[in-house]
């Protein structure tokens, strides 16, 4: 009867004890599950880090956008600019304006027309010709014409001895130191040659006008005469 009596009471126990460890269990699972719902919570706080990864990529596309090269370029277009007006190039000088030719001027202290006695040069004469004076006075005469040197001429070799056009008479002594060139003796250089030889080429050339250099002795009279080579 006893026996009857324990086995509900058993049954019971194992009922209570089965059902507490169930509920044990479900304890368990729902601590679990508390301890698993972090890791959606974990879950749901990756998703900024998702959007921070897309905020990565927004500062990759701020990177981007900072692609910064466009950025740069922009801060270098004025730098570019810059060079470039480094680069422009330097005004070029004015250009020479047309019609402005090149005078030619006449040399200084050149003759350009007859010169006056004040402007003659001081031992310098043409000789045109000779006059005879007496065998006594040991004498000739020379007729001469002062001048000066003219400005070089476009179509001759040298310069004009320019005259003042009126005659004058000087007399050359017999022993004067003489010397001649081209045409009175061949050559250019100056050779001496007497007086008479001299007195002879002048009367077979009248009027020729050589060029001579002079100087005077104390007697007046023209004691050297040395002609002056023009081409």
């Amino acid at each position: 009867m006893n026996t009857h009596r324990l086995r509900p009471a058993a049954i019971a126990l194992a009922a209570a004890a089965l059902a507490a460890a169930l509920t044990g269990c479900q304890g368990d699972d729902s601590a679990a599950g508390a301890e698993g719902s972090p890791s959606a919570a974990a879950t749901a706080s990756q998703a900024p880090g998702t959007s921070g990864t897309s905020g990565g990529k927004g500062g990759a596309t701020g990177g981007t956008g900072g692609s910064g090269g466009a950025g740069s370029t922009a801060t270098a277009s004025p730098g570019a600019a810059g060079a470039t007006g480094a680069k422009t190039p330097a005004a070029k000088p004015a250009a020479k304006a047309p019609g402005s030719v090149k005078t030619t001027t006449p040399a200084t202290g050149c003759a350009d027309k007859a010169p006056d006695p004040d402007h003659v040069d001081p031992d310098e004469i043409a000789v045109y010709r000779v006059e005879e004076l007496p065998a006594g006075t040991g004498k000739v005469n020379l007729v001469i014409q002062h001048g000066a040197w003219g400005c070089p001429g476009t179509d001759s070799d040298g310069t004009p001895f320019v005259v003042t056009g009126e005659d004058s008479r000087w007399a050359l002594d017999q022993a004067a130191y003489v010397t001649a060139t081209n045409p009175i003796v061949a050559g250019s250089k100056n050779q001496r040659i007497g007086v008479q030889e001299l007195i002879d080429w002048i009367k077979a050339h009248p009027d020729s006008g050589l060029v001579f250099k002079y100087a005077t002795g104390d007697d007046g009279a023209i004691h050297s005469l040395e002609q002056v080579y023009t081409p």
